[in-house]
Protein backbone atom coordinates (compact mmCIF):
# COMPACT_ATOMS: atom_id res chain seq x y z
CA UNK A 1 0.00 0.00 0.00
CA UNK A 2 2.92 2.34 0.60
CA UNK A 3 3.67 2.24 -3.12
CA UNK A 4 0.22 3.53 -4.09
CA UNK A 5 -0.49 7.16 -4.86
CA UNK A 6 -3.52 9.17 -3.86
CA UNK A 7 -4.69 9.30 -7.47
CA UNK A 8 -4.51 5.49 -7.61
CA UNK A 9 -7.49 5.37 -5.23
CA UNK A 10 -9.56 7.45 -7.65
CA UNK A 11 -8.44 5.24 -10.52
CA UNK A 12 -9.33 2.05 -8.65
CA UNK A 13 -12.72 3.47 -7.62
CA UNK A 14 -13.49 4.36 -11.23
CA UNK A 15 -12.58 0.82 -12.32
CA UNK A 16 -14.84 -0.61 -9.60
CA UNK A 17 -17.72 1.54 -10.86
CA UNK A 18 -17.12 0.46 -14.46
CA UNK A 19 -16.87 -3.17 -13.35
CA UNK A 20 -20.20 -2.99 -11.52
CA UNK A 21 -21.87 -1.42 -14.55
CA UNK A 22 -20.36 -4.08 -16.80
CA UNK A 23 -21.55 -6.91 -14.56
CA UNK A 24 -25.05 -5.42 -14.51
CA UNK A 25 -25.06 -5.18 -18.32
CA UNK A 26 -24.03 -8.84 -18.62
CA UNK A 27 -26.71 -9.92 -16.14
CA UNK A 28 -29.31 -7.93 -18.05
CA UNK A 29 -28.08 -9.50 -21.29
CA UNK A 30 -28.60 -13.00 -19.90
CA UNK A 31 -32.02 -11.95 -18.59
CA UNK A 32 -32.89 -10.65 -22.05
CA UNK A 33 -31.80 -13.95 -23.65
CA UNK A 34 -34.16 -15.83 -21.31
CA UNK A 35 -37.04 -13.47 -22.13
CA UNK A 36 -36.35 -13.86 -25.82
CA UNK A 37 -36.53 -17.67 -25.60
CA UNK A 38 -39.98 -17.22 -24.00
CA UNK A 39 -41.17 -14.85 -26.72
CA UNK A 40 -41.27 -11.82 -24.42
CA UNK A 41 -40.58 -8.32 -25.71
CA UNK A 42 -37.26 -6.66 -24.96
CA UNK A 43 -36.28 -3.09 -24.24
CA UNK A 44 -35.91 -0.20 -26.63
CA UNK A 45 -32.18 -0.90 -27.07
CA UNK A 46 -30.54 -4.19 -28.17
CA UNK A 47 -29.63 -6.41 -25.22
CA UNK A 48 -31.83 -4.43 -22.80
CA UNK A 49 -34.90 -5.72 -20.96
CA UNK A 50 -38.27 -4.01 -20.81
CA UNK A 51 -41.02 -3.51 -18.25
CA UNK A 52 -40.36 -3.80 -14.51
CA UNK A 53 -37.16 -5.79 -15.13
CA UNK A 54 -35.79 -3.05 -17.35
CA UNK A 55 -36.71 -0.41 -14.76
CA UNK A 56 -34.83 -2.33 -12.05
CA UNK A 57 -31.70 -2.62 -14.18
CA UNK A 58 -32.01 1.05 -15.09
CA UNK A 59 -32.11 1.93 -11.40
CA UNK A 60 -29.01 -0.20 -10.75
CA UNK A 61 -27.13 1.63 -13.53
CA UNK A 62 -28.25 5.03 -12.26
CA UNK A 63 -27.41 4.41 -8.61
CA UNK A 64 -24.01 2.94 -9.51
CA UNK A 65 -23.10 5.99 -11.59
CA UNK A 66 -24.30 8.34 -8.86
CA UNK A 67 -22.30 6.58 -6.14
CA UNK A 68 -19.24 6.39 -8.40
CA UNK A 69 -19.38 10.12 -9.10
CA UNK A 70 -19.72 10.88 -5.39
CA UNK A 71 -16.72 8.72 -4.52
CA UNK A 72 -14.63 10.52 -7.16
CA UNK A 73 -15.53 13.93 -5.74
CA UNK A 74 -14.72 12.83 -2.20
CA UNK A 75 -11.37 11.24 -3.06
CA UNK A 76 -10.30 14.22 -5.15
CA UNK A 77 -11.05 16.53 -2.20
CA UNK A 78 -9.00 14.30 0.12
CA UNK A 79 -5.90 14.08 -2.10
CA UNK A 80 -4.20 17.26 -0.76
CA UNK A 81 -4.39 15.82 2.77
CA UNK A 82 -2.99 12.37 1.99
CA UNK A 83 0.65 13.39 2.12
CA UNK A 84 3.43 13.48 -0.43
CA UNK A 85 3.35 11.12 -3.40
CA UNK A 86 5.60 8.07 -2.87
CA UNK A 87 8.45 7.53 -5.37
CA UNK A 88 7.91 5.18 -8.29
CA UNK A 89 8.41 1.50 -7.55
CA UNK A 90 8.98 -1.31 -10.08
CA UNK A 91 6.04 -3.22 -8.59
CA UNK A 92 3.52 -0.40 -8.98
CA UNK A 93 4.73 0.57 -12.43
CA UNK A 94 4.56 -3.05 -13.63
CA UNK A 95 0.96 -3.33 -12.40
CA UNK A 96 -0.05 -0.03 -14.00
CA UNK A 97 1.68 -1.00 -17.26
CA UNK A 98 -0.18 -4.32 -17.40
CA UNK A 99 -3.49 -2.57 -16.70
CA UNK A 100 -2.81 -0.04 -19.45
CA UNK A 101 -1.99 -2.81 -21.91
CA UNK A 102 -5.26 -4.60 -21.25
CA UNK A 103 -7.61 -1.60 -21.10
CA UNK A 104 -5.53 1.55 -21.54
CA UNK A 105 -7.75 2.90 -24.30
CA UNK A 106 -10.74 2.85 -21.93
CA UNK A 107 -8.66 4.42 -19.14
CA UNK A 108 -7.65 7.26 -21.46
CA UNK A 109 -11.21 7.91 -22.69
CA UNK A 110 -12.54 7.93 -19.11
CA UNK A 111 -9.80 10.26 -17.91
CA UNK A 112 -8.73 7.65 -15.36
CA UNK A 113 -5.58 8.79 -13.49
CA UNK A 114 -4.13 5.31 -13.99
CA UNK A 115 -3.82 5.96 -17.75
CA UNK A 116 -0.13 6.30 -18.64
CA UNK A 117 0.85 9.39 -20.64
CA UNK A 118 3.61 8.99 -23.23
CA UNK A 119 6.95 10.20 -21.87
CA UNK A 120 10.69 9.84 -22.39
CA UNK A 121 12.78 8.60 -19.48
CA UNK A 122 16.32 8.04 -18.31
CA UNK A 123 17.65 4.81 -16.84
CA UNK A 124 15.76 3.95 -13.68
CA UNK A 125 12.55 5.60 -14.85
CA UNK A 126 13.47 9.21 -14.10
CA UNK A 127 11.54 11.64 -16.38
CA UNK A 128 13.85 13.12 -18.99
CA UNK A 129 14.66 16.82 -18.96
CA UNK A 130 17.23 17.45 -21.72
CA UNK A 131 18.23 20.74 -20.09
CA UNK A 132 19.15 19.02 -16.82
CA UNK A 133 20.76 15.71 -17.75
CA UNK A 134 22.60 14.27 -14.73
CA UNK A 135 25.52 13.11 -16.87
CA UNK A 136 27.31 14.17 -20.04
CA UNK A 137 24.97 13.94 -23.00
CA UNK A 138 26.17 12.31 -26.20
CA UNK A 139 25.27 13.39 -29.72
CA UNK A 140 24.32 9.74 -30.32
CA UNK A 141 20.92 8.86 -28.81
CA UNK A 142 19.53 5.33 -28.50
CA UNK A 143 15.76 5.24 -28.02
CA UNK A 144 14.28 2.05 -26.53
CA UNK A 145 10.55 1.27 -26.90
CA UNK A 146 9.03 -1.45 -24.68
CA UNK A 147 6.28 -3.88 -25.63
CA UNK A 148 2.66 -4.57 -24.70
CA UNK A 149 1.76 -4.44 -20.98
CA UNK A 150 5.31 -3.42 -20.11
CA UNK A 151 7.21 -0.24 -19.22
CA UNK A 152 10.67 1.28 -19.53
CA UNK A 153 11.88 -0.24 -16.25
CA UNK A 154 11.36 -3.73 -17.67
CA UNK A 155 14.20 -3.35 -20.15
CA UNK A 156 16.22 -4.58 -17.17
CA UNK A 157 15.86 -8.35 -17.06
CA UNK A 158 18.08 -10.87 -15.30
CA UNK A 159 20.41 -8.04 -14.33
CA UNK A 160 20.87 -6.91 -17.94
CA UNK A 161 19.69 -3.81 -19.81
CA UNK A 162 20.40 -3.49 -23.55
CA UNK A 163 20.45 0.29 -23.17
CA UNK A 164 23.18 0.22 -20.54
CA UNK A 165 25.20 -2.40 -22.42
CA UNK A 166 25.12 -0.45 -25.68
CA UNK A 167 25.89 2.82 -23.92
CA UNK A 168 29.06 1.25 -22.49
CA UNK A 169 30.10 -0.04 -25.92
CA UNK A 170 29.00 2.76 -28.24
CA UNK A 171 29.10 5.81 -25.99
CA UNK A 172 25.47 6.60 -26.80
CA UNK A 173 22.91 8.06 -24.41
CA UNK A 174 19.98 5.65 -23.86
CA UNK A 175 16.52 7.22 -23.69
CA UNK A 176 13.57 5.04 -22.73
CA UNK A 177 10.01 5.42 -23.98
CA UNK A 178 7.09 4.87 -21.61
CA UNK A 179 3.62 4.75 -23.17
CA UNK A 180 0.08 3.45 -22.79
CA UNK A 181 0.26 0.21 -24.77
CA UNK A 182 -3.54 -0.12 -24.76
CA UNK A 183 -3.90 2.73 -27.24
CA UNK A 184 -3.73 2.15 -30.99
CA UNK A 185 -0.14 1.71 -32.15
CA UNK A 186 -0.58 4.63 -34.55
CA UNK A 187 -1.70 6.89 -31.69
CA UNK A 188 1.50 6.11 -29.82
CA UNK A 189 3.53 6.38 -33.01
CA UNK A 190 2.22 9.85 -33.75
CA UNK A 191 2.82 11.00 -30.15
CA UNK A 192 6.34 9.53 -30.21
CA UNK A 193 7.15 11.38 -33.43
CA UNK A 194 6.18 14.65 -31.76
CA UNK A 195 8.15 13.78 -28.61
CA UNK A 196 11.29 13.01 -30.62
CA UNK A 197 10.99 16.29 -32.50
CA UNK A 198 10.93 18.13 -29.19
CA UNK A 199 13.77 15.98 -27.80
CA UNK A 200 16.13 16.71 -30.70
CA UNK A 201 15.35 20.43 -30.52
CA UNK A 202 16.07 20.59 -26.77
CA UNK A 203 19.02 18.18 -26.56
CA UNK A 204 22.00 19.99 -24.98
CA UNK A 205 24.42 19.02 -27.79
CA UNK A 206 23.75 18.62 -31.54
CA UNK A 207 22.16 15.24 -32.25
CA UNK A 208 24.29 13.55 -34.87
CA UNK A 209 22.68 10.12 -34.77
CA UNK A 210 19.49 8.58 -33.44
CA UNK A 211 19.15 4.79 -33.29
CA UNK A 212 15.89 3.05 -32.41
CA UNK A 213 15.40 -0.27 -30.60
CA UNK A 214 11.92 -1.73 -30.17
CA UNK A 215 10.77 -4.88 -28.42
CA UNK A 216 7.51 -6.55 -29.50
CA UNK A 217 4.74 -3.93 -29.93
CA UNK A 218 7.43 -1.27 -29.42
CA UNK A 219 8.71 -2.09 -32.90
CA UNK A 220 5.30 -1.35 -34.41
CA UNK A 221 5.22 1.97 -32.55
CA UNK A 222 8.65 2.80 -34.00
CA UNK A 223 7.55 2.00 -37.56
CA UNK A 224 4.51 4.19 -37.04
CA UNK A 225 6.62 7.04 -35.65
CA UNK A 226 9.03 6.83 -38.58
CA UNK A 227 6.11 7.11 -40.99
CA UNK A 228 4.48 10.05 -39.21
CA UNK A 229 7.83 11.79 -38.75
CA UNK A 230 8.46 11.57 -42.49
CA UNK A 231 5.00 12.86 -43.35
CA UNK A 232 5.42 15.80 -40.97
CA UNK A 233 8.93 16.64 -42.19
CA UNK A 234 10.37 16.32 -38.69
CA UNK A 235 14.04 17.11 -38.17
CA UNK A 236 14.69 13.95 -36.12
CA UNK A 237 13.88 11.68 -39.07
CA UNK A 238 17.03 12.69 -40.94
CA UNK A 239 19.14 11.64 -37.94
CA UNK A 240 17.85 8.06 -37.68
CA UNK A 241 20.60 5.58 -38.54
CA UNK A 242 19.69 2.08 -37.35
CA UNK A 243 16.36 0.64 -36.26
CA UNK A 244 16.27 -2.79 -34.63
CA UNK A 245 13.11 -4.84 -34.05
CA UNK A 246 13.18 -7.51 -31.33
CA UNK A 247 10.35 -10.02 -31.65
CA UNK A 248 8.09 -7.48 -33.35
CA UNK A 249 4.85 -8.97 -34.77
CA UNK A 250 5.09 -7.14 -38.09
CA UNK A 251 2.33 -9.34 -39.48
CA UNK A 252 0.44 -10.06 -36.30
CA UNK A 253 0.44 -12.47 -33.38
CA UNK A 254 -1.44 -15.81 -33.33
CA UNK A 255 -2.82 -15.29 -29.82
CA UNK A 256 -4.74 -12.15 -30.80
CA UNK A 257 -6.15 -13.90 -33.87
CA UNK A 258 -7.26 -16.72 -31.54
CA UNK A 259 -8.88 -14.10 -29.32
CA UNK A 260 -10.75 -12.76 -32.31
CA UNK A 261 -12.13 -16.21 -33.06
CA UNK A 262 -13.23 -16.46 -29.41
CA UNK A 263 -15.18 -13.22 -29.95
CA UNK A 264 -16.91 -14.71 -32.98
CA UNK A 265 -17.74 -18.06 -31.35
CA UNK A 266 -19.02 -16.57 -28.10
CA UNK A 267 -21.07 -13.97 -29.94
CA UNK A 268 -22.67 -16.53 -32.26
CA UNK A 269 -24.85 -18.01 -29.47
CA UNK A 270 -27.63 -15.88 -27.94
CA UNK A 271 -27.06 -17.45 -24.52
CA UNK A 272 -23.32 -16.79 -24.45
CA UNK A 273 -23.48 -13.49 -26.33
CA UNK A 274 -23.69 -11.36 -23.14
CA UNK A 275 -20.34 -12.80 -22.05
CA UNK A 276 -18.69 -11.60 -25.26
CA UNK A 277 -18.18 -8.35 -23.34
CA UNK A 278 -15.51 -10.14 -21.30
CA UNK A 279 -13.52 -11.17 -24.37
CA UNK A 280 -13.99 -7.69 -25.79
CA UNK A 281 -12.27 -6.00 -22.87
CA UNK A 282 -9.11 -6.29 -24.98
CA UNK A 283 -7.65 -2.88 -25.74
CA UNK A 284 -7.16 -1.24 -29.11
CA UNK A 285 -3.45 -1.91 -28.75
CA UNK A 286 -4.04 -5.64 -28.33
CA UNK A 287 -6.39 -5.92 -31.29
CA UNK A 288 -3.85 -4.02 -33.42
CA UNK A 289 -1.61 -7.06 -32.91
CA UNK A 290 -4.01 -9.28 -34.87
CA UNK A 291 -2.37 -8.24 -38.14
CA UNK A 292 0.28 -5.75 -37.02
CA UNK A 293 -1.45 -2.39 -37.55
CA UNK A 294 0.84 0.65 -37.61
CA UNK A 295 -1.15 3.30 -39.52
CA UNK A 296 -4.40 5.07 -38.75
CA UNK A 297 -5.97 3.70 -41.92
CA UNK A 298 -5.24 0.07 -41.01
CA UNK A 299 -8.57 -1.62 -40.35
CA UNK A 300 -10.43 1.68 -40.70
CA UNK A 301 -14.20 1.35 -40.92
CA UNK A 302 -14.20 -2.18 -39.48
CA UNK A 303 -15.41 -3.21 -36.03
CA UNK A 304 -12.41 -4.28 -33.93
CA UNK A 305 -13.95 -7.53 -32.74
CA UNK A 306 -15.45 -8.67 -36.04
CA UNK A 307 -13.69 -11.43 -37.96
CA UNK A 308 -12.17 -10.34 -41.24
CA UNK A 309 -9.17 -10.49 -43.50
CA UNK A 310 -5.98 -8.50 -43.27
CA UNK A 311 -6.88 -5.07 -44.67
CA UNK A 312 -3.74 -3.14 -43.71
CA UNK A 313 -2.26 -0.49 -45.92
CA UNK A 314 1.11 -1.67 -47.22
CA UNK A 315 4.01 0.06 -45.46
CA UNK A 316 7.53 -0.97 -46.52
CA UNK A 317 10.60 -0.44 -44.41
CA UNK A 318 11.94 3.12 -44.70
CA UNK A 319 14.61 3.21 -47.39
CA UNK A 320 16.74 5.78 -45.57
CA UNK A 321 17.09 3.71 -42.38
CA UNK A 322 19.21 0.60 -41.86
CA UNK A 323 16.69 -1.87 -40.39
CA UNK A 324 17.40 -5.13 -38.56
CA UNK A 325 15.11 -7.84 -37.19
CA UNK A 326 15.59 -10.41 -34.42
CA UNK A 327 13.25 -13.36 -33.95
CA UNK A 328 13.20 -15.98 -31.22
CA UNK A 329 11.93 -19.53 -31.19
CA UNK A 330 11.48 -21.98 -28.35
CA UNK A 331 12.59 -24.71 -30.74
CA UNK A 332 16.10 -25.90 -30.00
CA UNK A 333 16.73 -27.52 -33.37
CA UNK A 334 16.99 -25.52 -36.57
CA UNK A 335 13.72 -26.85 -37.89
CA UNK A 336 11.67 -24.42 -40.01
CA UNK A 337 8.47 -26.28 -39.15
CA UNK A 338 9.19 -26.16 -35.41
CA UNK A 339 10.02 -22.46 -35.68
CA UNK A 340 6.69 -21.71 -37.34
CA UNK A 341 4.69 -23.80 -34.87
CA UNK A 342 6.40 -22.73 -31.65
CA UNK A 343 7.73 -19.26 -32.26
CA UNK A 344 8.80 -17.48 -29.08
CA UNK A 345 5.50 -18.18 -27.34
CA UNK A 346 3.87 -15.00 -28.65
CA UNK A 347 5.34 -14.14 -32.06
CA UNK A 348 6.40 -16.48 -34.87
CA UNK A 349 9.72 -15.97 -36.71
CA UNK A 350 8.02 -15.33 -40.08
CA UNK A 351 6.09 -12.42 -38.55
CA UNK A 352 9.13 -11.10 -36.66
CA UNK A 353 11.25 -11.26 -39.82
CA UNK A 354 8.63 -9.56 -41.98
CA UNK A 355 7.86 -12.55 -44.23
CA UNK A 356 4.52 -12.44 -46.04
CA UNK A 357 2.94 -14.22 -49.01
CA UNK A 358 1.83 -10.84 -50.38
CA UNK A 359 4.91 -9.14 -51.91
CA UNK A 360 3.43 -5.70 -51.18
CA UNK A 361 3.35 -6.46 -47.46
CA UNK A 362 6.67 -8.27 -47.26
CA UNK A 363 9.37 -6.43 -45.30
CA UNK A 364 12.70 -6.82 -47.03
CA UNK A 365 15.35 -7.27 -44.36
CA UNK A 366 18.74 -8.27 -45.78
CA UNK A 367 19.92 -11.69 -44.58
CA UNK A 368 22.85 -10.07 -42.76
CA UNK A 369 20.37 -7.87 -40.90
CA UNK A 370 18.39 -10.72 -39.34
CA UNK A 371 18.97 -13.07 -36.43
CA UNK A 372 16.95 -16.06 -35.22
CA UNK A 373 17.67 -16.98 -31.59
CA UNK A 374 16.92 -20.64 -30.86
CA UNK A 375 15.82 -21.96 -27.49
CA UNK A 376 14.56 -18.55 -26.37
CA UNK A 377 11.19 -17.06 -25.49
CA UNK A 378 9.71 -13.65 -26.20
CA UNK A 379 11.04 -11.99 -23.04
CA UNK A 380 14.43 -13.67 -23.36
CA UNK A 381 15.14 -11.25 -26.20
CA UNK A 382 15.62 -8.59 -23.50
CA UNK A 383 18.55 -10.38 -21.85
CA UNK A 384 19.94 -13.07 -24.16
CA UNK A 385 23.70 -12.67 -24.67
CA UNK A 386 23.37 -13.64 -28.34
CA UNK A 387 21.06 -10.69 -28.90
CA UNK A 388 23.42 -8.33 -27.09
CA UNK A 389 26.38 -9.44 -29.22
CA UNK A 390 24.41 -8.94 -32.43
CA UNK A 391 23.17 -5.51 -31.37
CA UNK A 392 26.74 -4.39 -30.69
CA UNK A 393 27.87 -5.72 -34.05
CA UNK A 394 25.09 -3.99 -35.97
CA UNK A 395 25.11 -0.66 -34.17
CA UNK A 396 28.86 -0.13 -34.00
CA UNK A 397 28.88 0.16 -37.80
CA UNK A 398 28.23 3.63 -39.20
CA UNK A 399 24.62 3.68 -40.46
CA UNK A 400 23.97 3.24 -44.15
CA UNK A 401 20.69 3.20 -46.08
CA UNK A 402 19.07 -0.20 -46.25
CA UNK A 403 19.12 -1.80 -49.72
Amino acid sequence: MRQLRASDLRGAAALATQGTLGAARMAEGVHRAVHRSMGLAGGAEPGRTGGITGAVYGAVHGVTRLVGAGVQVGLRALEPFLGREPPESPEREALVAALNGVMGDRLAVDGNPLATPLSLRLRGGKPLDPAALPFGASGHILLLAHGLCMNDLQWRRAGHDHGEALAATLGCTPVYLRYNSGLHTWENGRALAEALESLVARWPVPVERLDLLGHSMGGLVLRSALQYGSQAGHAWRARVGHTVFLGTPHHGAPLERAGNWADVLIGSNPWSRPFARLAQLRSSGITDLRFGHVQEGDGQGRARFRAGRDARLALPLPGDVHCHAVAATLAGARSPRAQRMLGDGLVTPPSALGHHTDPARRLHFAAADTLVVHGAGHLDLLSDARVTRQLRQWLRVAPRPAP
